[in-house]
């Protein structure tokens, strides 16, 4: 059973936003590294955004860089992915995910250690 529990995805018309939510339930998130990731279909799970344990680093592709914001709520256990100016070759389950990590460092690629069930989201006109 995943303990990361995604929600927020939906069907967007391009140029629109959606904010990705994942609830993370007991888990301190200033000592983790925390990544958001994209899979489409049949292609590799590929990295989005992240966020440092510390919250002063953060990272994205130059595919989303501009374009989407990670933040975290750690009062809330909460960590968000807002989207904007949504494309169609944004669309894909989207996962969040964490690595149990104190410092000022994140990764975009697939090297967590807790991963969601994923919440699909698609752009389309």
């Amino acid at each position: 059973q995943s303990e990361l529990v995604e929600s927020g995805g939906g069907l967007v018309q391009p140029g629109g936003s959606l904010r990705l939510s994942c609830a993370a339930p007991e888990r301190s998130l200033d000592y983790y590294a925390i990544g958001w990731f994209r899979q489409a279909p049949g292609k590799e799970r590929d990295g989005v955004a992240c966020l440092s344990s510390t919250g002063g680093y953060t990272d994205y592709p130059g595919s989303v860089k501009g374009r989407f914001t990670i933040h975290r709520d750690s009062a809330k256990h909460m960590i968000y992915l807002q989207m904007d100016n949504l494309k169609p070759e944004d669309t894909g389950v989207y996962y969040c995910a964490l690595k149990d990590q104190y410092g000022n460092s994140c990764y975009l690629s697939p090297v967590y250690d807790i991963w969601g069930q994923g919440t699909q989201v698609t752009v389309s006109s």
